[in-house]
Order: C-alpha cells, then sequence, then structure tokens
C-alpha cells in the first residue's frame, strides 16, 4: 500500500491526479510532507486538451472537451515542482460559455466564447505574489510561477495572509447535465423562436436571450489540497414589450431542458398585457404581496451584510443580534447545494467545501460569514458564502401568488425590485423602485396595472410584518438564483410615483 503520509510533493500530485483523490481524503488526516525536488523539474508534456485556447469564437461547448481532471493534475504538478515559495495555490477555470441573443422578434446575433485560465499565488512568509496565464504549456506555466515569486518578493506583508487550505472532504453534486454541455446553437436558437412566435401573436416585441455556459474549475496547493468540478448551466431572459408595458421573465437551470420557456414566456406575456395603460395611485401605506423575485430584492442586501468583520466592528446592522430573533418567526434561511432546483458548487474560490448550514432559523440569526482569517482570530470554522439560497415557512398560504392575492382586499402585487440602495446604515433602510409589473388588487383580484413607484424599507422590519406567504418556487434575477416564496407584507411604504 501506498504510505500517503510519507509522498513527496511532485509524488503526491501524481497520486491524486490517477484518480486516487478520494482515498487520500478518507484515509489521512495530515498532509504529506513536502519536499523541494533537487535539481529541475522534469519537463512533462502537456496534455492535448491545455494547450492555449485562450478566446474562441463561435465555440460550442462539450463535456469531453473540457480540461478534465487528470489533465489538472498534470498542470497543478508543474506548478507546484516549478514553485521555490513557502506555499503554492493554482486555480484553474476553463470556460464556454454561447449566447443566441434575440430583439424586435428576430434573431439577432449567436456568440461563443471559450476562456482558459491559470492563476497562481505564491507567497514567502507573509509576502504574497499572483500571476495569471492563458497559456496552459509547461514554460507558460513555469515562466508565471517565476512572475508571481518575482511579484511576491517586491511585496509588502500580509498580515491577513494564511497558507492554501488542507485537504478537504467535497460533497459530490450533479453540477452539470449532459444535455446543457452538448445543446449547439440550434437548441439555443429553438428555444429562442418559442418565446418570439409566442410573443408575435400577441402583438408583443420579444427580446433576450438563451444562453449555455459549461466550465472546468480546479484548486490545487503543496498542502495536499485538491478540488475539481465541471459545472454548467442554462439560462433563459425575455423582456415581452408592448407600446406602454412589459413583462419580463428569467429562469437558470442546471439542465436546459428544465429552462421553462414556453410556460415563462406566458407570464410576460400575460403581465405585460395587464400592465398596459397603468394608472397612477397616491404614495403611503400599502398591503403588498411581493412576488418571489422582489423578496430577492431585500433578502439579497441582508446576505450581503452578514458579514462578521463588519458585525465584530459594532457597525453592523445585526450587531448584538446573533442568537436573537430578526425576521418573522415562522421563516426558515438556509443554503442548499444539495437542493436539485438550486445551483450550488461543490466548493469556493477557496477550496472551503459547501455547507447545507441555517443562517436563520425561525427568525433567529444563527450564522455570520466569517473569512479565514476572521474565524481563526474568533475560533471558529470559516463560511462557505450561500450560493444555494432557500428561504421557506412553516405553514404556507399556498403555493403561488395568486393563493395570496385571492385573500387580499385591497393591495398592490409588486413582480420586482430595482435600483436598490441603503439609505441609513443605522435601521439598514434601503431605497428602490418597483418594475416588471405592478398591479392594484381589490376584492381578491388584479384589476389594473400601476405606474412604478418608490419605496423606503428596511428589511429586518419588512419581514417582521408578514401576513402569509407561499412554498418557496423559482427566483432568478440580479441576485443569483433562490427559491423564495412570495409574501404578503403589510403596512409597505411607497413615497412616491417613480416617473421616468
Amino acid at each position: 500500500m501506498t504510505d500517503e503520509l510519507h509522498l513527496s510533493r511532485r509524488q503526491f500530485v501524481r497520486y491524486l491526479s490517477a484518480g486516487a483523490a478520494s482515498a487520500y481524503l478518507g484515509g489521512c488526516a495530515a498532509a504529506p510532507t513536502k519536499e523541494k525536488p533537487a535539481g529541475p523539474a522534469q519537463s512533462t508534456p502537456p496534455p492535448s486538451d491545455t494547450k492555449p485556447k485562450s478566446r474562441r469564437r463561435g465555440y460550442s461547448p462539450a463535456r469531453t472537451d473540457l480540461i478534465d481532471r487528470d489533465a489538472f493534475g498534470r498542470l497543478a504538478e508543474i506548478t507546484i515542482d516549478a514553485a521555490t515559495a513557502d506555499h503554492t495555490f493554482v486555480s484553474l477555470e476553463d470556460r464556454a460559455g454561447d449566447t443566441t441573443r434575440f430583439a424586435a422578434n428576430r434573431i439577432a446575433e449567436n456568440d461563443g466564447a471559450r476562456q482558459q485560465t491559470l492563476s497562481i499565488q505564491v507567497a514567502f512568509g507573509q509576502q504574497s505574489g499572483t500571476a495569471t496565464t492563458t497559456d496552459l504549456s509547461d514554460e507558460a506555466v513555469r515562466d508565471a510561477v517565476r512572475q508571481a515569486e518575482e511579484t511576491a518578493k517586491a511585496s509588502p506583508e500580509d498580515p491577513e495572509y494564511l497558507p492554501p487550505l488542507p485537504p478537504q472532504r467535497y460533497p459530490v453534486l450533479p453540477t452539470l447535465r449532459m444535455e446543457t454541455a452538448a445543446a449547439g446553437r440550434g437548441r439555443r436558437i429553438a428555444e429562442a423562436q418559442r418565446a418570439i412566435e409566442l410573443c408575435q401573436a400577441e402583438g408583443l416585441e420579444a427580446t433576450g436571450w438563451v444562453s449555455t455556459v459549461v466550465r472546468a474549475v480546479g484548486l490545487a496547493a503543496d498542502t495536499g489540497l485538491l478540488a475539481y468540478e465541471q459545472r454548467g448551466r442554462a439560462e433563459f431572459s425575455l423582456t415581452a414589450g408592448g407600446e406602454n408595458s412589459t413583462g419580463v421573465a428569467r429562469s437558470a437551470n442546471r439542465s436546459i431542458d428544465d429552462l421553462g420557456v414556453v410556460a415563462r414566456t406566458r407570464v410576460a406575456i400575460e403581465t405585460a398585457k395587464r400592465s398596459a395603460e397603468p394608472r397612477e395611485i397616491p404614495a403611503g401605506r400599502y398591503t403588498v404581496i411581493l412576488a418571489p423575485s422582489a423578496v430577492a430584492g431585500l433578502l439579497g442586501p441582508m446576505l450581503r451584510v452578514a458579514d462578521a468583520r463588519t458585525y465584530h466592528a459594532g457597525g453592523s446592522p445585526y450587531a448584538g443580534k446573533l442568537g436573537e430573533r430578526i425576521i418573522d418567526q415562522r421563516l426558515t434561511l438556509q443554503n442548499r447545494p444539495d437542493h436539485p432546483a438550486l445551483l450550488g458548487n461543490g466548493f469556493d474560490r477557496q477550496g472551503l467545501p459547501s455547507d447545507s448550514h441555517t443562517w436563520i432559523e425561525r427568525g433567529v440569526l444563527k450564522r455570520l460569514n466569517y473569512d479565514r482569517f476572521m474565524a481563526k482570530e474568533h475560533g471558529v470554522e470559516p463560511s462557505y458564502l450561500p450560493d444555494a439560497v432557500h428561504l421557506s415557512g412553516e405553514g404556507p398560504a399556498g403555493d403561488a401568488v395568486d393563493d395570496l392575492i385571492a385573500s387580499v382586499e385591497r393591495g398592490i402585487l409588486v413582480s420586482d425590485l430595482c435600483d436598490i440602495a441603503c439609505a441609513n446604515d443605522a435601521n439598514f433602510a434601503l431605497t428602490g423602485m418597483t418594475r416588471n409589473g405592478t398591479f392594484l388588487i381589490k376584492d381578491g383580484q388584479v384589476t389594473t396595472g400601476l405606474i412604478d413607484l418608490r419605496w423606503h424599507e428596511s428589511p429586518l422590519q419588512t419581514f417582521n410584518r408578514v401576513v402569509a406567504f407561499t412554498a418557496p418556487t423559482e427566483a432568478a434575477g440580479d441576485y443569483g438564483k433562490m427559491l423564495l416564496p412570495a409574501i404578503t407584507i403589510r403596512d409597505f411604504q411607497f413615497t412616491s410615483v417613480a416617473r421616468t
């Protein structure tokens, strides 16, 4: 049996690249002994799929064309062998993306690009330097190592620098679907054409895009860290435009088969038709129903300020509230990378494994974002930032927005929020505008479209005025994809009509 505890640095990387990573991570608690090569590193021929391809137009992604685990292991071996620094950290991204754009009911553009990038960070003590290359040949990689080391030696000490992580255990997630990787121009055009034809039939203009992206992401370090994952996603965005109204639909999924182009286009069309000839209502406080995309507009900023550094400095809106109830006690916020409808990854840019931690449990703030330095300072585990946000509630009133509308005597339905900014750090008050469909509700029915409104609210107060909510549904927008309920809020403050 191989003695993992006494492998040289070169042997370790070769061992992992040969497919024994799971054996190492499962049975070895200590990192292998780090040894410097006695002489110049032997040249290793680059694998065929690591030739320089910095950018190729019109590329159509295929999973077999991505740099695989073995090829990444060989790149990491070349990098680590060439380094003389105390620590070396290697990061690879091989990205292939294609987009079909349409406007005014016509296919406007088919564009594709391929980018392969290797980033190398080295450190001598607390002095660190980074170099990046899109040329993955042996010579170019070694040149990048030398550039990184020269930069590190010329840099001041960084008191917050930490060596790379040791080996980690990573969840195996279905981050790449073959139907997305195999989707070519014809498939994307067909999906776009479905949206165009539906809009044309209703006298509306369709503008938007269908895109597919596949990536191979790899991390390695001389500490024994090794992470590799292939990722993919498909996206659909549509604006259905009328003479004085629009309807918007967005979707993001691992599988292009799950974009739901037809169903989402019909929703956008219905929104555009209902919001035609919008009327004006006075500012004031109203009962509102926030669609999931609008809920994301309030929840996204809440996640961004859940930062331990600011919290311990006393400048956080959560100061003194860790372990206390901050929102309605029926609501729970989790990161769910294992959820098939979300887009969670197995690890982040540092190599931290993803997790399914609860951030807010029944209204109580349970977790802050600790970067590695702050985690070390405060004796806690570092946090994996939420990338698969799931907000749910106990006892939802229904499965869809319509279930909430039926219970409102008079109020406003808000499809989305935009131009969000912080107006008051002390109470975390935000301002912004409604967009993509704002409607008056009377006697449980949507009656007319409204001119967009400006609003002024603190999410920490808003989510304590919850009347009812639905089961979580998809919200794909400015804050990434989340699963969120639609929520009825009482006394939501609108300050003025948003005139343009």
